[in-house]
């Protein structure tokens, strides 16, 4: 009996023991393969590695310093005062591209860790994210940017997965915790993350759920019961940068932001840039050939561009100089559009005037703005703007209309109220070049250059005017003032127009002579100029008072 025992128990130890043999060859056999394999991967990664390209021109030349940084000075100041302090604030960055907006909030954010009383630590981090690129999913499986929780059921769970235990997994808002997450065109974020975005900035966290999570399992991690009671830590500053206008953004985040505007660079600074390029490639370029750049790059990025270009065309001739030639063949191979002068012509003319515009980016234009005089009915046509304009991107469109003409009725109405126009004249108000005008900003200069047609006397080619006309002959308050005057400044101008109500101190330190008004007579007075001996008498059917004389009904 005893020998039937321990045939069993032998029988039973060798089978177990053929049973555990064999599992153990079948992973010794497979961990060889593996570790073959993972160790062919790891070497090719680290060949990859060790291959680089010479670094890009446009990152050699990335601004190390605030002072690197060409024409910002202004928004540099107030980026400053928002980050710097001891209470930081969420920001936009409003602008066109390459302008400097990312360089700017890194060194910031560098700045700021210096600052006496800064919130923000020594290794506080700076997490940039293209919000173009933020993908997530709708079940919130993955989301980058907010944080997501990796549940049993997703393939990869992990240990803890098959313990039924659902996995927590941080975004970009908690991995920028006490420090600053910048989102490059935050104004294409999509809707959904917008919302949880503005969530985030209030609560200062992220509350993450799932139906897998108990409360009570003895089996998950503390830290993990941690994160689903009370978050994950999302206490940064947000530094948004876009290059839509500010009426693209949803309220809510603006509402929770300061705004700084960024601005277009001018062409000698943009030439400034390709110069500097030039040099730090270890070149040198011919003042002809940094004004080139000037006329056709249109941002910094544009000249860093044209620069890296030159640079191998003069390689491949073993030259170790650009000259114009190089820019100007750069210049036609990649398209690039020529920038105007800017600047504006100062003959005085009977029927064309000065007008400013602010175009996209908040930067200001002149422009001219036409008008002529005919017998007729009493008619009023304005001709060259863009009646309606498309907003936005495919997702979004807005059709906006224009209130150009809308002020052109404002302007017929006052001028045939004070004895100018009658129902014997039709008057024609033209905006050469077809430039989009929004708003009612050009009705001063539009009544100021009827008048002028319709009396035949020469409006001075030396000033430019904004401001909204109303029909009894007041200059109302517009918008983009500053923008305007720094325009007219560059156009080569001397004297500029506005409303009164939108004058400040801070106009009087400019290297321009800045009028203030408050009727459309004051307008009149200062830009209509007297006939001179080669002055066309007016048609005898619109001739019209004295604009002096007749104004003073608007005063």
């Amino acid at each position: 009996m005893n020998w039937v025992i321990l045939g069993i128990q032998l029988a039973v130890s060798v089978i177990t023991g053929v049973y555990f043999y064999s599992m153990l060859r079948q992973q010794h056999r497979g961990m060889p393969s593996g570790g073959r394999s993972a160790m062919k991967e790891m070497e090719q990664l680290k060949r990859m590695r060790s291959i680089s390209l010479t670094e890009p021109l446009a990152e050699h030349v990335r601004p190390r310093t605030f002072e690197d940084i060409i024409g910002q000075e202004e928004g540099i100041k107030a980026l400053k005062a928002i980050l710097c302090g001891k209470n930081p604030q969420h920001v936009i960055i409003y602008g066109p591209p390459g302008v400097g907006k990312t360089c700017a909030a890194r060194l910031a954010l560098e700045y700021a860790k210096e600052s006496p009383g800064t919130p923000f630590r020594s290794n506080a981090p700076f997490i940039e994210m293209d919000a173009t690129c933020v993908r997530f999913d709708e079940r919130a499986i993955a989301d980058p940017l907010i944080g997501s929780v990796h549940d049993p059921i997703y393939q990869g769970a992990g240990p803890l997965g098959n313990q039924g235990v659902p996995q927590p997994k941080p975004g970009a808002v908690s991995r920028a915790h006490g420090g600053v997450l910048f989102l490059d065109e935050i104004g294409e974020l999509h809707p959904i993350q917008m919302n949880k975005l503005l969530k985030v900035l209030e609560d200062r966290k992220v509350q993450l759920e799932s139906a897998y999570y108990n409360p009570d399992d003895p089996g998950t991690p503390r830290y993990i019961h941690e994160i689903f009671k009370h978050g994950l830590p999302a206490d940064f500053r947000l530094v948004g940068a876009t290059t839509r206008s500010p009426e693209d953004l949803p309220p809510a985040l603006r509402a929770r932001c300061m705004e700084i505007f960024f601005r277009g660079l001018e062409p000698e600074e943009v030439s400034r840039i390709g110069k500097e390029a030039a040099i730090r490639a270890g070149y040198t370029i011919e003042e002809d050939a940094v004004q080139v750049i000037g006329r056709y790059a249109a941002c910094g990025r544009d000249a860093v561009n044209m620069v890296q270009m030159a640079a191998g065309l003069a390689q491949m001739e073993e030259r170790k100089n650009m000259t114009a030639a190089d820019v100007e063949w750069v210049a036609a191979s990649g398209h690039y559009p020529e920038r105007p002068d800017g600047l504006a012509a100062t003959d005085s003319r009977v029927g064309l005037i000065h007008g400013l515009a602010v175009q996209e980016g908040d930067k200001g234009a002149v422009m001219d703005i036409e008008a002529a005089a005919a017998p007729g009915n009493g008619r009023v046509r304005v001709t060259g703007i863009v009646e309606e304009e498309d907003l936005g991107s495919s997702g979004h469109t807005l059709r906006r209309k224009s209130t150009a003409s809308a002020s052109a009725e404002n302007v017929l109405t006052l001028l045939m109220r004070l004895g100018y126009a009658n129902e014997h004249t039709d008057l024609h108000i033209n905006f050469p070049g077809g430039m989009p005008v929004d708003g009612p900003s050009a009705g001063a200069a539009m009544a100021a250059v009827a008048v002028s047609a319709l009396t035949g006397r020469p409006i001075d080619g030396w000033a430019a005017v904004t401001g909204e006309i109303s029909v009894q002959g007041r200059v109302l308050p517009v918008g983009g003032v500053p923008a305007k005057i720094e325009a007219a400044r560059r156009a080569g101008l001397k004297r500029v127009y506005i409303p009164r109500e939108n004058d400040r101190p801070a106009f009087r330190e400019m290297s321009i002579d800045v009028i203030p008004v408050s009727t459309i007579r004051e307008v009149w007075e200062g830009m209509l100029l007297e006939r001179d001996g080669q002055s066309a008498a007016p048609d005898a059917a619109i001739q019209a008072p004295s604009p002096l004389a007749a104004a003073s009904a608007a005063g």
